[in-house]
């Protein structure tokens, strides 16, 4: 985990001025993995650091786009972020509590990341979503019982997120 400092020095790297709601948000989301907003928000706030929702909001939009952050949104989910950047990973989803985990990129031959057609589009990646059941789903899922997890995202049943 990085310090403030070192932190400080990301945002500075990118051009970005260095407040505390942006150096909060970014340590939650190096500590919370595929964090929605609210998650990031208790987090940032259980640092002591005043903020806002919106404050949030604006401060993902902006560390995404200086690719301090990854912003993902897997289809029925909210936007989660993530700090794993400039590598080209890719996501398993459970399909029954929403877990998200970081998967590595396919080895040997990957047809299907090299458009056929480009359409006249400037391609510039390609995202790819494995969809199953995580092992405590699977595991009661096989066992005939309901999954009952304690990391089922509360936002899973959610399908919009905040202001734009």
């Amino acid at each position: 985990m990085p310090t403030t400092s070192e932190f400080e020095h990301l945002l500075r790297g990118v051009a970005l001025r260095v407040t505390r709601p942006r150096v909060a948000v970014l340590a939650a989301v190096h500590d919370n993995p595929h964090a929605d907003t609210d998650t990031i928000l208790a987090a940032a706030r259980g640092a002591h650091v005043q903020v806002s929702h919106q404050a949030v909001y604006d401060v993902l939009r902006v560390l995404a786009a200086a690719g301090l952050v990854r912003r993902i949104q897997p289809a029925g989910l909210v936007s989660r972020y993530e700090a794993r950047v400039g590598d080209d990973h890719h996501h398993v989803v459970c399909r029954s509590c929403g877990a998200i985990a970081d998967v590595d990129c396919a080895v040997g031959a990957t047809p299907c990341l090299t458009a056929a057609e480009d359409r006249g589009f400037a391609i510039e990646e390609a995202e790819v979503i494995y969809w199953g059941l995580c092992p405590v789903c699977g595991t009661t899922a096989r066992a005939g019982v309901p999954p009952r997890h304690t990391d089922r995202p509360k936002d899973s049943a959610r399908q919009e997120e905040g202001p734009t």
